[in-house]
């Protein structure tokens, strides 16, 4: 019961002069052509034979990248219960802005998504939005308390691709234990924020001299190691494939490392925010640079770019996380965690492709192929007869991110006024055209 947008009446569009990369398939110039909503072809010169009669739309990408549609694992929209941050509507038309075709939403809402009727309306909100494809994740507890599980079967049953209790770990281990069992039954990943909330009790930034300069209270590197330590071993315990959300220390990395080298079925993902920028960016108490996990330091930074480089790290998502300006004005210590995320993903993973870290290919495989596979949705692929989710992007535009041009319901970013590289021109989503740069 996955969300499938797409309009009444398809239009046949043809891209062409661009460079096609579709991670593991393809790499290089073609043109590619979209009827019915589907890839019918991809290559030049095309072999179907388009007549003068038919309603054409043409797309010049000259010097631009076409590629799958990005995939999101990891996203708040919001709704229902905080539409004054974003709705589905706003949040979908940012993720089509920043590239993303599919997007996977946190069950952290009012009320949690811990039941079928949750799951349903986003499902209907998402089919009304009609511009990004939604795929709820369900609860793992109850109202996510942690406490007793959440029908997981029903919340699979009507449409829910994984389980998490993201926010608010589950910190019973045997609870952990029984929903990772009822997840493998299910056939659903299990996704943890990986925190020890007695450790991050208080704590608004990372621990360590920049918290101790500025009288912040920290959260320890620790208090996300020992849980990922944890759902490691319960993974080996169980064989589900558990699901580690925003990875940020050098520990967590080498752990999730050592794990796949024994096999374990563990899948991890990075932020942009927290391969590109340090604990340096609190400083002057900016709250826009206030998430969890925090900003870490260079030493964990550069082990983010290994971990993306040798395979450790699967994919990069986003944590989009909106707030309300008035939220964010807080002073720090009373300010929310999180940031938006999805229209600076792209250029903030190009600096990874500039620095060396990733080639272009690599990148799109983070953000689109890898992410689709592990979650097994019907996306990040543009072969023949693929839902036509595409993106096509000019890697090279330099512009200036302005957080007041977000389509986002919420400005809260730390890169306002970066001067960045890489921009989505334009968007399809089921062979439909839902953005396009202006």
């Amino acid at each position: 019961m996955t969300r499938q947008p797409g309009p009444t009446r398809f239009e046949t569009i043809l891209i062409r002069g661009g460079t096609v990369i579709d991670p593991g398939h393809f790499n290089g110039p073609a043109d590619v052509l979209v009827q019915e909503g589907k890839i019918i072809e991809v290559g030049r010169p095309l072999q179907t034979v388009l007549t003068e009669s038919q309603d054409v739309r043409t797309i010049d990408a000259t010097g631009w990248v076409i590629a799958p549609g990005f995939v999101d694992l990891h996203c708040h929209l919001r709704e229902p219960g905080f539409e004054y941050k974003e709705t589905i509507q706003t949040g979908s038309a940012s993720a089509v802005a920043g590239g993303f075709t599919a997007i996977c939403c946190m069950p952290n809402t009012q009320p949690v998504n811990d039941n079928e009727s949750v799951t349903e309306f986003i499902l209907n909100k998402a089919r009304e939005a009609d511009t990004a494809r939604v795929f709820p994740i369900g609860a793992i507890t109850k109202k996510s308390m942690g406490e007793e599980l959440a029908e997981i079967g029903e919340l699979v049953g009507a449409g829910c691709v994984a389980i998490s209790d993201d926010g608010r770990p589950v910190m019973n281990s045997l609870v952990m234990r029984r929903a990772m069992e009822y997840a493998k039954a299910f056939g659903v990943p299990v996704v943890d924020h990986c925190e020890d909330l007695h450790l991050s009790c208080g704590g608004s930034m990372n621990e360590g001299i920049v918290s101790t300069e500025l009288g912040i209270p920290g959260i320890p590197h620790a208090s996300e190691e020992v849980m990922v330590a944890r759902n490691l071993s319960l993974a080996h315990l169980t064989g589900v494939h558990v699901h580690l959300a925003h990875l940020s220390t050098a520990r967590s990395v080498e752990l999730v490392r050592q794990a796949k080298k024994q096999g374990l079925p563990v899948s991890g993902e990075v932020c942009p925010h927290h391969f590109s920028v340090t604990e340096e960016a609190v400083r002057g108490y900016n709250s826009n640079a206030k998430m969890n996990p925090p900003l870490r330091t260079d030493l964990d930074v550069q082990a983010l770019k290994d971990g993306l480089k040798d395979g450790t790290i699967d994919v990069i998502a986003t944590d989009h996380a909106p707030h309300a300006a008035q939220e964010k004005q807080l002073e720090f210590d009373s300010a929310p965690f999180g940031i938006v995320g999805f229209e600076t993903a792209l250029p903030l993973t190009l600096r990874l492709v500039e620095e060396g870290v990733l080639s272009l290919e690599q990148a799109i495989d983070k953000l689109a192929t890898s992410p689709a596979k592990l979650f097994q949705l019907p996306v990040g692929s543009l072969r023949i007869g693929q839902e036509a989710d595409v993106v096509i992007f000019d890697p090279k535009e330099e512009w200036v991110i302005d957080p007041v041009q977000f389509r986002s319901k919420s400005r809260n970013t730390p890169f306002g006024g970066w001067k960045v590289k890489g921009r989505v021109k334009h968007t399809l989503v089921g062979g439909r055209l839902v953005y396009e740069d202006r």
